[in-house]
């Protein structure tokens, strides 16, 4: 086993004896101790057999007892391997540290919540590979069909999504789902900056990559509580969304002609 750290500061072990995984799943988490392993569970009943994996799970600087949980975890899982964040930088900063250390080629994205149900990883495998794999489409986003959050929370995502779609042009039905398969080589194509995580449908289509909906399962979060409130949500967004806008604005995509070399 060797050590090696990412740029966002992580410390990532690896086990470089295994079989390289065809995919990645990749679970940043920040104080979630008491949703780790169950959800961990449920990725190896999701998976097992159908496909040759690996489960990285990135700790963004939790104060809570999830280093010890995970440190148990990755001795009875051995899929499974861990990076922590010194300190907090984010989640997509620690969704970013999880796919440079990932060595497969395809990357599945869970929210550590809880909320997403890992049972929709072979339905999103299937859509994948049934529309051409890479050489037709770059990945599978989910589209959570009845959300499970409070009333407050459902009305500024209505509200937050109407204004990304208009703004950005962009048709992605729901940009805030976590759940999603992505090529590796895509998500290291998108511009990163902090909370880049919500706009990776119109990222992805900067770069001129098609990414297919999947209507997914979303379930009320059974332990512990958000990171954020409605209003942070809300304030975060708009300063962002002004961001990608000038991204999108600003993107000028060659079209390369000549040899191979």
């Amino acid at each position: 086993m060797t050590s090696a750290s990412s740029p966002a500061g992580a410390t990532v072990e690896r086990r470089d004896d295994r079989p390289v995984p065809e995919l990645s799943v990749v679970v940043p988490v920040r104080d979630e101790a008491d949703n780790i392993r169950p959800l961990i569970d449920e990725i190896v009943r999701a998976l097992d057999g159908l496909v040759r994996y690996e489960i990285i799970y990135v700790d963004d600087g939790s104060h809570d007892a999830t280093p010890t949980v995970l440190d148990q975890a990755v001795r009875d899982v051995t899929a499974l391997r861990r990076l922590r964040h010194a300190t907090s930088c984010g989640q997509s900063a620690a969704l970013l540290s999880g796919v440079l250390a990932a060595r497969a080629p395809l990357i599945a994205t869970l929210d550590g919540d809880g909320q997403n149900d890992p049972a929709d990883l072979p339905r999103m495998l299937a859509a994948f590979r049934d529309a051409g794999g890479p050489a037709r489409v770059q990945g599978v986003t989910g589209v959570r069909a009845r959300r499970q959050d409070n009333a407050a929370k459902r009305f500024a995502s209505r509200i937050a999504n109407a204004i990304r779609r208009r703004a950005l042009k962009d048709d992605a039905v729901d940009s805030g789902c976590g759940i999603r398969l992505v090529t590796r080589e895509a998500l290291l194509r998108l511009p990163y900056f902090d909370h880049m995580h919500r706009f990776v449908p119109a990222l992805m289509r900067r770069e001129g990559f098609t990414l297919l909906p999947l209507k997914v399962n979303h379930r009320p979060r059974a332990r512990g509580r958000s990171k954020y409130g409605t209003l942070d949500r809300l304030w975060v967004g708009i300063v962002d969304l002004l961001g990608v806008m000038w991204l999108l604005r600003r993107r000028n995509r060659p079209t390369v002609t000549g040899d191979e070399p």
